[in-house]
């Protein structure tokens, strides 16, 4: 069930974590697309954006933020993560024009959505220098003990051409 509508891309926000999109649609020309919406409020949805009959971004995943409704406009705010950098780049150019929204229901949960990303966790002293916390992270005593190991020349080479272990 995707809903596309002519909207205002009325302007898009750098978050902490997100950026919001925001949506208007002026009047009440298309208020049963507009009822469709009011449902996924508050859920995950997918987003797509056209201008021109040419697709903009693909489909990005949004959180549909809220939906606010007066007697001249409805505003709509999405919030996309800042790990889609590339995408969102495309969309800051278009701010400001008409655009045709699609907007379709997720799969994903809020949680799902919300969940930290992958990656290493670690703590930045105000030296510069970083604190990792990965078991598998080797310390600088642990180099220099492996380069110890192996000389001051590095690892030892064959004697011979012959000798190469491929």
């Amino acid at each position: 069930m995707k809903t596309n509508m002519n909207v205002l891309f009325k302007s898009m926000q750098k978050d902490d974590k997100k950026e919001i999109l925001k949506f208007e649609i002026k009047g009440s020309e298309d208020a049963g697309d507009e009822m469709e919406l009011f449902e996924l409020s508050g859920s995950i949805v997918v987003l797509s954006l056209e201008v021109g009959g040419d697709d903009v971004c693909g489909g990005i995943s949004a959180e549909f933020v809220s939906m606010q409704r007066d007697s001249k406009k409805t505003v709509m705010k999405f919030g996309i993560k800042g790990d889609k950098d590339d995408k969102a780049q495309q969309l800051y150019k278009l701010a400001g024009r008409n655009v045709t929204l699609g907007v379709a229901p997720s799969q994903m949960s809020i949680e799902e959505f919300n969940e930290p990303r992958e990656g290493v966790r670690g703590k930045i002293n105000p030296d510069g220098t970083v604190d990792v916390d990965d078991k598998n992270q080797m310390t600088l005593d642990e180099v220099a003990a492996g380069s110890e190991e192996q000389g001051e020349d590095g690892p030892t080479m064959p004697e011979s051409d012959d000798d190469l272990p491929f």
